[in-house]
């Protein structure tokens, strides 16, 4: 048995009772069920749809997102997230690097990372070797002036937790944020790389190893070994190629507003909703939301 999952961006309200209603009468799904009006509607399905790409790709273009996941299992024991782009709407050593000086430059190196085109671990290097020389107090300025979390993300957290799952944050990026950023939105557990600074300056050079792909699936494996569950427990999320390791591994990996390629290769994907989407995907209703 499947459930069908409709929702669309909470601030556009975009989800109308004729859309859910068609397609449910198309599929020869169960009665709809409204998680929040004009936000997110599920209804049962006995069988996954053939057609469920092209339906997804329609919907799409009216700003609605379609997934379909199975009954069992649906609610999530560990939420396992990427930070950059995904807990928060930047990227942080894009960030660093407009303060100093080389902000075009970097991003796009990001860009081509987290789409797949390049290696991860080589483009972190490459970017933060342009980091060389900046004052390590500029992380804090960053920290306060820059970096904001995406929205429902403390909603998301904060709602899991209420009911028993565990959260960790495991970033390809850098502890200096990730350790923040953990802590303002209530993650169990961070990973990262480390910036290495010598005279309060940064060197140009990150600590060894580098923290890509692999480390995300080590996460994943790791953490639920820790806490005695199975992979098809995890909710895993990220929009970078450096997420689809974990992404394909988890029972339940989201493509949150990604690349092409990581869209492309994950299960699951949200691309108007904002991260209360992945709430939804699991049965929460809004009313059960935690702030």
């Amino acid at each position: 048995m499947y459930v069908t999952v409709l929702t669309a961006s909470p601030n556009a309200t975009n989800l109308e009772a004729h859309l859910v209603e068609a397609l449910r009468n198309g599929w020869g799904g169960d009665a709809a069920r409204w998680l929040a009006r004009g936000a997110a509607a599920e209804f049962d399905l006995p069988a996954m749809p053939d057609n469920l790409a092209t339906v997804r790709t329609e919907l799409d273009r009216l700003g609605v997102d379609l997934n379909v996941v199975p009954v069992a299992g649906r609610r999530k024991r560990l939420l396992l997230a990427d930070m950059d782009s995904t807990m928060i709407q930047q990227e942080c050593v894009d960030e660093l690097a407009a303060e100093a000086g080389v902000g075009p430059r970097v991003a796009a190196i990001t860009a081509r990372a987290m789409n797949g085109e390049i290696g991860f671990e080589g483009a972190l290097r490459e970017r933060v070797a342009l980091l060389a020389g900046l004052d390590a107090g500029v992380i804090d300025k960053v920290l306060a002036e820059r970096i904001t979390p995406m929205p429902g993300g403390g909603t998301l957290v904060a709602t899991m937790k209420a009911h028993g799952t565990r959260a960790a944050l495991v970033s390809g990026g850098f502890t200096a944020f990730t350790e923040a950023v953990s802590a303002r939105l209530g993650f169990d557990w961070n990973r990262a790389n480390t910036l290495l600074v010598a005279d309060g300056k940064l060197t140009g050079a990150p600590g060894e190893p580098i923290l890509g792909r692999a480390a995300k699936v080590a996460a994943l494996e790791e953490l639920t070994a820790e806490m005695g569950i199975a992979e098809a427990d995890v909710l895993a999320v990220g929009d970078g190629a450096n997420d689809l390791g974990m992404l394909t591994r988890a029972g339940m990996g989201v493509a949150l507003h990604a690349k092409p390629a990581v869209q492309a290769e994950a299960r699951y994907r949200i691309n108007h909703g904002d991260l209360t989407a992945l709430l939804y995907l699991q049965g929460y209703r809004r009313a059960n939301f935690v702030s």
